[in-house]
Order: C-alpha cells, then sequence, then structure tokens
C-alpha cells in the first residue's frame, strides 16, 4: 500500500468515526426521555388525568428512537463501505500512474486541505451520505408527531448539522492558513529578492572601487563657505569673469549654486604662480558650490559642506571671525573637510596700491611699509581669532605643516591679487593629499542640491553628480515628499562652461555627462522630490524597490526639517532650499505653518491660503519668497482679504511679515482695551465740574488708575442701608 493510500484510508477511518459520533448523540436522548419521564408522573398527579398512559407513550417512543438510530447507523455504515471500496480502486488506478505521492500532514485536517482534487469531491460525497442519514431521521421524527415524546425529540434533528459548521470553519481556517502561507511565502521571496540585489549592488560597489587608479583622477568638489557679504560669489565672479553678484537681489546670494572650472581655465589662471612651469595639474578640473551667507540659510550650507572634498572659508580681513564665519568653521571641523582661508578684501588696506590678478606675495613686496604694518597687524589678529576656535592658521607660503595648519590667502575678489595663489593651492593640496578619495568610481554618486519651476522645463532638479557617469534616459530613484520618486531624465543641461548653475542661461544640452559636474535634470514628476537627498540610477541587475528603500532612509532626517501644521501662514519658495530657510525663521518665531508650496503663486494656493479665514484671521497670510504672483491670485486675495507679501531678499520678507504681526497686535489691543480693567480705588478731593465732563480731583490710594478705567461711586442707601453703585463713566 502507497503512502496516499494510507493517508486516504486513515482520512476515511476519521470520517466513519465522525458518523457514528453523530449517530451515537441519538442515545443521548434517550436518557433524556427518560429523565422526563421520571418527571412526568409528578405532573400528572397533579393534573389527576392518567399518568400510566403517558409513561408507556414516552417509553415506546424512546424504545422507537433507539431503533431508528441504529437503522441509521447501520445505513451509514454499509454506504461508507461502499464509498471506501470505490475509493480504493480508484486510489490504485492512480497510483499506478503516479507511484511517488507527494508527502502530506499527519493530521487529518491539513490532509484535508493538501489533498489532490479527487480527495476532495470523495469529502463532497460523504457530507451527502450524512444528509441522507438526517433525512432519515427526519422522516422518524414526523412518524412520531402525534405522540407527546415528539415534543423532546426534534432536538435530534439539530445534532448532525451540529458538526457542519466546525467543518466549515475548519476549512475557512485551513484556506486563511494557506492563503498566510503564500502572503508569508511572497514576502519572504520578495525579501529574499531585495537582499540578494543589495548584494549585487555592493559587488559591484567593490568591483568599482578595486578598478579605481590614482592616474584617473576627477574632479574636486570644492565649497565655498563664509559670512553674508565676506565676497564669495565676487571671488568666483573673479575667476569666471563673469558679474552674477551685481545681478542678484540685493547683491546677496540666496540659492545654492555650482560652478565648473576646467583644467585650462585654471592653468591660465594660475599662470602668473607657475612661471617655471614647476607644478603639474593632473585633476580635470575643479567643481565649485557656491553658498548663501544670510544666517536663515544654514540648510543650504549644511548641503553644501556635507558634498564637498575641500572647502575654501571667506573670511574678511577687515571685520574678522563673524557669526555666519563661525557656524561654517563648525560644519567642516564636525565633517572632517579639510579648508583653506582666503583673506578676502586686502584692497581696503589703507593705502593699498593695486596689481591686477597678481601673485599675492609679488603684490606684498610692492606696497609701501605703512601697508606691510597694518597687514601684519591685522593678519595677526585673525590668527589669534582661529587659536580661539581651536584651529591653527599660518600665512600659506610661510605654512611648512598643511596638516597641522590652516593656510590663510590673502585675496582681493575686485582687484583679482591673491587668487591664482588660492586655485594654485587648491589643486595642489587636492591632488597631493586627497588621491585617495579623488579617484574616479565607475558607480554614480549624486546628490540632489536643489529643486527649481523652471518656464518651458517644469520641475527641474539641481544635481552634483561626485563619481559616475549618467546618461540621457537613464532610469532614476530619489527620494520624495510622498513617496520614492522614480522617474526617466528626459534631459541632461550644463551650464556654458565658467557659468553658473543657478542662474537661467542658454543650457547645453547633453547625452552623458561624467563627474564631477554640477548638471540640471529634467523629467516627469519631480513635484515632490527633497534636495539634500542621494540619487540613485537603476541598472539592469538592480531592484527598483530596493532602491526605493534605500532612498528613502534618507528621509525623516530631512522630513524634520519640513513641518506642517493644520493653521498658520502660507509659505511659498522658489527652492526648497530657499523654503526650509524660510520655515526655520518661522519656527523661531514661533508662527506656525499650515501651507508649503514651490513655484509661482496661483488663484489655488490663495484659496487654500484663505482656509485660514474662518479659522484664524491673522494667518489668512502668504509669504511668497523669490516667486511670481499671478494677476488673477492677486486680485483674488484683495476680494477676500488675504495678505500676500512678496520680496526678493528673505530678510526683507522676514520685515514685512514682522510688521504685519505687529500691526495685528497693536490693533487686538485697540480692540481689547475696553474689555481690560486694571482695578483701584480713588479718594475724591475737589469736584471742579458735576456733568458733561465730570472733572473731580482725586488721591488713587490702591491699584493703578489708568485711560478708559471705568470708575463707580459706592454709596449707602439712609433708608435700607443697602449699598448702591453709580456708574460715572470711564476716565
Amino acid at each position: 500500500m502507497t503512502e496516499a493510500e494510507r493517508k486516504k484510508k486513515a482520512l476515511q477511518e476519521k470520517r466513519m468515526q465522525q458518523m457514528l459520533a453523530a449517530g451515537a448523540s441519538v442515545a443521548g436522548l434517550a436518557s433524556e426521555a427518560e429523565e422526563k419521564k421520571k418527571e412526568k408522573p409528578a405532573d400528572a398527579r397533579r393534573k389527576k388525568k392518567g399518568p400510566q398512559k403517558e409513561e408507556i407513550d414516552l417509553e415506546a417512543a424512546a424504545e422507537r428512537a433507539r431503533q431508528e438510530a441504529e437503522a441509521a447507523a447501520a445505513e451509514r455504515e454499509r454506504a461508507a463501505r461502499e464509498l471506501a471500496e470505490a475509493e480504493k480502486a480508484k486510489a490504485e488506478a492512480e497510483a499506478a500512474a503516479k507511484k511517488d505521492a507527494p508527502e502530506e500532514l499527519e493530521d487529518w485536517e491539513a490532509a484535508a486541505a493538501k489533498a489532490d482534487e479527487d480527495v476532495k469531491d470523495s469529502w463532497d460525497a460523504e457530507t451527502d451520505e450524512e444528509a441522507d442519514a438526517v433525512q432519515a431521521e427526519d422522516r422518524v421524527n414526523g412518524d412520531s408527531n402525534g405522540t407527546n415524546a415528539a415534543k423532546t425529540l426534534p432536538i435530534r434533528d439539530g445534532q448532525p448539522p451540529k458538526e457542519r459548521p466546525i467543518e466549515s470553519d475548519t476549512e475557512s481556517s485551513e484556506e486563511s492558513s494557506s492563503e498566510d502561507e503564500e502572503l508569508t511565502a511572497t514576502k519572504r521571496a520578495e525579501a529574499k529578492r531585495k537582499a540578494e540585489a543589495k548584494q549585487r549592488r555592493e559587488e559591484a560597489h567593490e568591483q568599482a572601487l578595486a578598478a579605481r587608479s590614482k592616474d584617473n583622477l576627477r574632479s574636486p568638489i570644492c565649497c565655498i563657505l563664509g559670512h553674508v557679504d565676506t565676497g564669495k560669489t565676487k571671488l568666483l565672479d573673479k575667476v569666471r569673469q563673469t558679474n552674477v553678484q551685481e545681478g542678484e537681489a540685493g547683491g546677496i546670494t540666496q540659492q545654492i549654486g555650482a560652478t565648473y572650472f576646467p583644467v585650462e581655465a585654471l592653468q591660465q589662471k594660475t599662470a602668473v604662480v607657475n612661471k617655471k612651469d614647476n607644478f603639474e595639474f593632473k585633476i580635470p578640473g575643479l567643481l565649485v558650490i557656491d553658498t548663501p551667507g544670510h544666517e536663515s540659510f544654514s540648510n543650504l550650507r549644511s548641503r553644501g559642506s556635507s558634498l564637498c572634498n575641500i572647502a575654501i572659508l571667506v573670511v574678511d580681513i577687515m571685520h574678522g571671525l563673524e557669526p555666519q564665519t563661525l557656524e561654517s568653521m563648525k560644519l567642516l571641523r564636525d565633517r572632517k573637510t579639510p579648508f583653506v582661508v582666503a583673506l578676502n578684501k586686502i584692497d581696503r588696506l589703507y593705502g593699498w596700491t593695486k596689481i591686477a590678478d597678481n601673485g599675492f606675495e609679488d603684490s606684498l613686496a610692492m606696497q609701501s611699509k605703512g601697508v606691510q604694518n597694518e597687514f601684519r597687524d591685522r593678519l595677526e589678529k585673525t590668527k589669534l581669532a582661529f587659536a580661539e576656535q581651536g584651529f591653527n592658521a599660518e600665512l600659506f607660503y610661510e605654512n611648512k605643516n598643511m596638516a597641522k595648519y590652516v593656510s590663510l590667502v590673502p585675496t582681493s575678489a575686485h582687484t583679482g591679487e591673491g587668487v591664482p595663489d588660492m586655485l594654485k593651492l587648491l589643486a595642489k593640496l587636492t591632488q597631493e593629499r586627497m588621491t585617495g578619495s579623488l579617484m574616479y568610481l565607475s558607480e554614480v554618486e549624486a546628490t540632489v542640491l536643489e529643486v527649481k519651476v523652471i518656464e518651458g522645463l517644469g520641475t527641474t532638479i539641481d544635481v552634483v553628480l561626485s563619481n559616475g557617469v549618467l546618461r540621457e534616459g537613464d532610469r532614476i530613484v530619489l527620494c520624495g515628499l510622498n513617496g520614492a520618486i522614480v522617474t526617466n531624465i528626459r534631459a541632461l543641461l550644463t551650464p556654458a562652461p565658467l557659468k553658473e548653475l543657478r542662474l537661467k542661461s542658454q543650457y547645453v544640452h547633453n547625452k552623458e555627462v561624467r563627474a564631477a559636474l554640477g548638471i540640471k535634470i529634467a523629467a516627469n514628476d519631480l513635484e515632490g522630490a527633497i534636495a539634500g537627498s542621494r540619487l540613485l540610477v537603476v541598472g539592469p541587475e538592480d531592484d527598483e524597490e530596493e532602491l526605493e528603500d534605500e532612498v528613502m532612509a534618507d528621509l525623516q532626517q530631512l522630513l524634520s526639517k519640513v513641518s506642517k501644521d493644520n493653521r498658520g501662514v502660507s509659505v511659498q519658495a522658489s527652492t526648497l532650499g530657499s523654503l526650509e530657510a524660510l520655515l526655520e525663521f518661522l519656527k523661531q518665531s514661533k508662527i506656525p505653518v499650515a501651507n508649503i508650496s514651490i513655484g509661482p503663486v496661483f488663484k489655488r494656493d490663495v484659496m487654500m491660503a484663505g482656509t485660514m479665514l474662518e479659522k484664524a484671521k491673522e494667518y489668512a497670510v502668504m509669504l511668497c519668497f523669490d516667486v511670481k504672483v499671478d494677476r488673477e491670485a492677486k486680485a483674488y486675495a484683495e476680494e477676500q482679504g488675504i495678505k500676500i507679501f512678496e520680496a526678493d531678499i528673505i530678510y526683507h520678507l522676514f520685515d514685512d511679515f514682522t510688521k504685519h504681526m505687529a500691526q495685528l497686535k497693536e490693533q487686538r489691543k485697540e480692540e481689547s482695551k475696553l474689555l481690560a480693567v486694571f482695578p483701584c480705588v480713588l479718594n475724591p478731593l475737589q469736584v471742579f465740574n458735576k456733568k458733561d465732563p465730570i472733572v473731580v480731583g482725586v488721591d488713587v490710594i490702591e491699584g493703578n488708575l489708568r485711560p478708559l478705567t471705568p470708575i463707580a461711586i459706592v454709596k449707602n442707601n439712609p433708608v435700607t442701608g443697602v449699598k448702591e453703585i453709580i456708574s460715572l463713566g470711564r476716565v
């Protein structure tokens, strides 16, 4: 006998036992009938009507019930035997075709769930037989309806079906458990697939690391940091020969930008300090990230400094270390980023004679003794300020230990003096001391710098490509506000050489770009992209879902800065970086924010802000930074009484909103001044005028007497002795 036949036989025996149990339960009714038989005589004595006849009827009914139950059981046994023989014949035929049956569960319930279709048919057949047996019992019950005992017997009709719900429950639980098993198996398979994809990616990363070479370097990424108005953008303008700084609102940088300097431009700029050609450039170029210096943009400084290999810290030689300079130094120290210091604005030293685009050492030698002394004095003060912050600093050409001392490079963004020295020092430090981190890696490493809406392109992202190659049509995964964004690159745009990425200009369309470079990517569904997050490329062997999980792991840290409340003002900005800066200011000012958005302001945005008119009128305000406001939106705002504040300079927006809040506060004070009462006790001295207006000279005995304080006289009624209060009006 095969394993399958044994299982089927065990199953049949179980079913037989169930059927017998169903028949045996009738015997319980007989005993019940006997109990009732014992009770009946007492009832009969009370009624005084033929107790003997009732007893005989009950005994006869019980006897008939026993006989019928035995007959039904015999019938069921016969049917089961016939069924078992039929099944056995079928099983033998199956065994001939399929000798090795799969392992089944020992438990008969699990066996029923796991059995093939034939076993399920036999299950149904048995159930039909059981139904026949129940019908036979019902017929017996029908015959005995005429007797009093029949009133106790219909309970029998309900007994056999009692097992059916149990069977159906078992079946449903088996189905649900099998579904759970399938679900668990699916999850396990998915987890396994993701783990394999991650392992493949790690192996590819290891291979890419192994393939690196010291002869194949990428461009270093340099971040320029410092206090507002120290001349960061002006320094870059001098190198680029552009005029970005003067084109900015208020002359201050309020967005993060990137400029690529090819090696040819670096060689040309440093020629004045490399006359003997004894310095050779090994790097293919230099990517400089320009960050805002205003205090509100700490998020953008942080984002820029986290990307860079080396940094330039710009310090105004006339003012020394300022608040944002100290903040930038802390960022660099926390990230262990090497940096050089540009001591800018040396042309402001009294009596300085300018020599355009010259090396600093030559320029200083040509200055008068007084200028040299003033420079030395300010230099020592700067070195002392750095020492207070825990940094040893030394003039770059006197610095013998680059590892322990920070190099100070005096520069002038207006005359260009010292700029060649700074570029040469950056190239020297990166290619000699940072070769390990600059070796070109074939694996794509990219970070989203900014999210912007640009006319003609829609929502775009500015990306710093640190390693690898990006191609048009590549499938990319990046972090979004509403979940991971998976899209295809529609256009890879780069600014013209020596042009700023953040400024709208004639972009160059590329089929592919190689690191390190600042690029603008146009693609679909970028509206919710989060600046500061990683950008991953889906390779042929990568699992897309695994990459989505990877990028979304960064979300919590980034979203902690972009928070929303149900009651508050609406904020709209041109870029996510500016939006974060605005939100940080509002958070410090304890002003709640209800709605945030990026890009131009339309009527729908104003309608969103208008919901605050019902909740809290003072928050029916829109703060719009560096964005255009649609004419229809302006008209709707005026009609509904919604305030729209626009500004190109971030702190002007702060000032306007602060002034608006102060006005609202004064207005509320004015409205509630009649409600505020300062208690006082007065003692009248002299009445000068008794009516219109009442003029009285008083002594203030207790409290404060203020304008608009309501005053009254307390008078005792001489007849009743009750105190009467007579109001005189307000002061």
